[in-house]
């Protein structure tokens, strides 16, 4: 059985848990720094997964201060191959507005349609993440208000919040600027994501020791 405390590093004295969905965004400069758990593609697995995770590690008394999701997305309006941090994250399928709700939220829970995230650090720049579990390109974008899209930051988020642990995201462009037709419009630039996403993790860290990075803050869709 998979010992859960092997994804979890100590970064500058904070205990964090990394989490991403697919081998093929976790290249050799990733390797080099963390033991992601990897949850499988999409929300349902990443849910599964982290709640799993996190409920072993409670039995353990071995929590994580944070969970550090990262990845790739999709977006037509940021840059290719950039990194950023995610502002907030939303949950494009769900869809209740036959029953009186707004869409995107989730009746009778208790968070809005849109979650902030409010654990950032300086040097990468935000933006918000649309959440689903289908693949956005072309047209489909014209449906999302975010600005970039994902099939697993929601998931790792909400699972997060059932365990009282704050959450930090970053994601690199993969694709977006035009239609997807094959696998490779996803894979093209992953190296190059790999490469830019482990060096804002290194920046993270220096962040994190220097002191400059704090947890105070309440985490998404949690009251102060």
């Amino acid at each position: 059985m998979d010992d859960p405390r092997r994804h979890v590093r100590s970064v500058g004295g904070l205990n964090v848990l990394f989490v991403m969905a697919a081998t093929a965004e976790y290249g050799p400069h990733l390797k080099a720094r963390i033991d992601p758990l990897m949850t499988g593609v999409g929300p349902v697995e990443a849910a599964a997964a982290t709640g799993m995770t996190l409920a072993g590690l409670r039995h353990g008394n071995a929590l994580p201060d944070l969970i550090f999701t990262l990845g790739s997305a999709g977006s037509r309006i940021l840059d290719h191959a950039g990194v950023y941090q995610v502002a907030s994250v939303s949950y494009r399928d769900m869809d209740a507005s036959a029953l009186g709700f707004e869409r995107g939220l989730t009746p009778f829970a208790d968070h809005p349609v849109v979650i902030p995230v409010p654990h950032q650090f300086e040097g990468v720049p935000a933006a918000s993440l649309s959440t689903g579990g289908a693949i956005i390109s072309g047209a489909a974008y014209d449906a999302i208000a975010a600005d970039m899209v994902d099939m697993e930051t929601f998931a790792v988020l909400r699972a997060a919040h059932r365990f009282r642990v704050p959450v930090i995201g970053l994601r690199g462009i993969s694709d977006g600027k035009s239609e997807l037709t094959r696998y490779e419009d996803w894979t093209e630039y992953l190296h190059i994501i790999d490469e830019r996403l482990a060096a804002a993790l290194d920046l993270f860290e220096s962040e994190v020791t220097a002191g400059r990075f704090s947890l105070l803050a309440p985490a998404a869709g949690e009251t102060p």
